[in-house]
């Protein structure tokens, strides 16, 4: 009794865990297809698992195909064939260009690129796709007939079909074999193995981990291989009534040539016929499972077990776990996105993909553009040039254009930025320097003379103060720069160390620290109103610190900080020298009432920028 209801309680769970997804190994990896997604998982040359996910996508006129009884076998091959090739391509292109990573890339590609818009990589794969076939077509439907051929004795007699069907038989278990003399195949075997011990497992209720699914069986019923031996059979059975019926009741060739092409002719244009039939007959057996259809299935699993699948490795195990698991997912949720692989390509048709990426995320298209020329280190008006993109680089821009579209600035993300001549590393201690902060230091820098100490009030990063020290170095002048801030202090003297200046830091909440006399003191303090900032760009107002940026009330507190203490700090002939927000430079002049002379500076965009006043 207990064993009775073992058995129940085990159908009840298969049952339970019943699935329609499918799959096929390919380079590296495996395919899964659910009722309305593909995914294809790969492990790439640095070991990670990638996963390309795309949703089915089907014409109407497609639908209505495919559910007509023996159109539907035409349209499900041709699908197929679609469907495999351009996956067998895309895995193709994860490892198209590895070698390539240690060369430049070359004239014939170049050339490629620049004429036809097209990398070297979709002219091997599609080659190779196009080769694939004419070899198919040798190989399996030329091959037999040409044996035939030599064999005068068997031809226009009952044996020419029988050795017709042995040859092809022999030729197609042959050809299995042989190419498992090769490496790369063993391996795609061994993805195999991993695909059809994962559909088991979770047929069988267990859990898709490696560990668990690695003791599951490599061999699955619903295997394309077991299914080849019924189309085999039906191919050589039409094939033989056709051709019989075409020499006997339609035209008698003597010619052994000519009866050769025509017979072979009459193979590919059955070829579609063939197909409807096969897909029938399969649907018709696939609702039976029973002794008689066994039979049919039998030589397709002992293929399986003797050819077509080989014990995978756990990370196999792992990856076609990954495909699985992404089938299922967006099966059942239809709002989870599609994905693609991280390949090499043209760098035109990527940037372009990844500009309307930032477009319809609301970013500046012109951030692409810094990425990529970083990325592949060129200059920005050398994007023009087409070229190839290597899969590695690509891969380089992947990840910040996923961290830019998350929301990180892109100066956060590259690590540091060019700054007045200086590279100046950035990160959220501090403000990332902004290009018409330049226009400041270089005032400072031409307002300087020999021997001036000079402080930077307010110094974040210390852009403007290592800058100032770098283009002063030869004329005798000191440099401090203070901040409220301990991390941007210690940002600054970092950037300091990268940049080979001596200047001196000071943590100070303004002037509080701060001690001496200064020829020029140069400030760019915080000037947004407190209550503007909830408006700003959601990147600056998430990651930039609050501390930089709120400059009270109106924006003007810390000038007024500036004004109550300034002359204190200034020797003899002083100036102080500051950035405003647009619209305040006026305001600031009448906070600093009692001065020798002011000059209000325009930033290269024509707007009232900077504050320049004497003491």
């Amino acid at each position: 009794m207990a064993d009775k209801k073992e058995k129940k309680e085990k159908k009840a769970k298969s049952k339970k865990c019943g699935t329609y997804i499918g799959g096929q190994a390919v380079l590296e990896g495996v395919m899964m297809m659910g009722k309305t997604c593909m995914a294809t998982a790969v492990r790439d040359p640095n070991g990670e698992i990638q996963i390309e996910a795309k949703r089915l996508k089907k014409s109407e006129g497609v639908k209505r195909a495919s559910k007509i009884p023996f159109v539907r076998g035409i349209v499900n091959l041709i699908s197929s064939l679609i469907l495999g090739t351009g996956t067998l391509m895309r895995t193709a292109a994860v490892y198209g260009d590895e070698d390539e990573d240690e060369q430049e890339e070359g004239k014939f590609q170049k050339w490629l690129a620049e004429k036809f818009q097209v990398s070297l990589m979709d002219v091997v794969t599609g080659f190779s796709a196009i080769l694939g076939v004419l070899l198919a077509i040798g190989i399996f439907i030329f091959l037999p007939r040409f044996l035939i051929t030599i064999i005068p004795p068997v031809q226009n007699t009952i044996w020419e079909y029988i050795l017709l069907g042995v040859f092809k038989l022999v030729i197609f278990i042959a050809y299995l074999a042989i190419i498992l003399l090769l490496k790369d195949i063993r391996r795609l075997y061994q993805y195999h193995g991993a695909e059809h011990k994962t559909i088991n497992a979770y047929e069988r209720g267990v859990e898709l981990t490696p560990e668990k699914v690695r003791d599951c069986s490599r061999i699955h019923d619903r295997c394309g291989t077991s299914f080849l031996f019924i189309v085999l059979f039906i191919n050589i059975v039409i094939i033989s009534l056709v051709t019989w019926a075409f020499h006997t009741y339609v035209i008698t060739v003597d010619n052994s040539i000519a009866k050769f092409f025509i017979n072979l002719g009459l193979e590919l244009i059955l070829l579609p016929l063939i197909a409807g039939i096969s897909y029938e007959i399969l649907k018709f057996l696939a609702r039976f499972d029973n002794k008689f259809v066994a039979i049919f299935k039998a030589p397709g699993m002992l293929l399986q077990k003797t050819l077509t699948t080989r014990e995978p490795e756990e990370d196999m195990i792992e990856v076609a776990i990954a495909a699985f698991k992404k089938v299922l997912e967006m099966d059942n949720d239809q709002s989870v996105p599609e994905t693609e692989f991280i390949t090499g390509g043209l760098l035109s048709k990527m940037l372009e993909a990844t500009k309307k990426e930032f477009k319809d995320a609301g970013i500046d298209e012109s951030d692409a553009e810094w990425i990529y020329a970083i990325t592949l280190g060129i200059k920005r008006s050398d994007l023009v040039r087409q070229r190839t993109i290597k899969s590695s680089e690509s891969k380089a821009i992947h990840g910040i254009v996923k961290e830019r579209l998350a929301g990180r600035p892109l100066w956060y993300i590259i690590g540091d930025t060019e700054f007045y001549g200086c590279k100046i590393k950035v990160d959220e201690r501090a403000l990332i320097p902004r290009p018409e902060t330049e226009l400041l230091a270089d005032t400072v820098v031409k307002s300087a003379e020999n021997g001036d100490k000079i402080l930077d009030m307010c110094t974040g990063s210390g852009c403007i103060a290592v800058s100032v020290a770098k283009a002063l170095k030869g004329k005798n002048v000191s440099v401090t720069a203070a901040d409220l801030s301990d991390a941007a202090i210690m940002l600054a003297e970092e950037n300091a160390k990268l940049n080979d200046v001596n200047v001196t830091f000071v943590q100070s909440d303004m002037f509080t620290n701060v001690r001496g006399r200064y020829n020029i003191i140069v400030c760019n303090p915080p000037y947004i109103k407190s209550g503007e900032i909830p408006f700003i760009q959601k990147e600056v107002r998430e990651h930039e610190p609050r501390v930089a940026l709120d400059g009270g009330e109106d924006g003007l507190e810390f000038y007024r900080i500036l004004a109550k203490n300034v002359k204190s700090y200034l020797a003899k002939d002083g100036m102080l020298i500051m950035e405003c927000g647009e619209g305040q430079a006026n305001d600031i002049l009448q906070i600093f009432p009692k001065r020798d002379y002011a000059i209000v500076i325009k930033d290269l965009a024509g707007v009232d920028r900077f504050v320049k006043i004497a003491f």
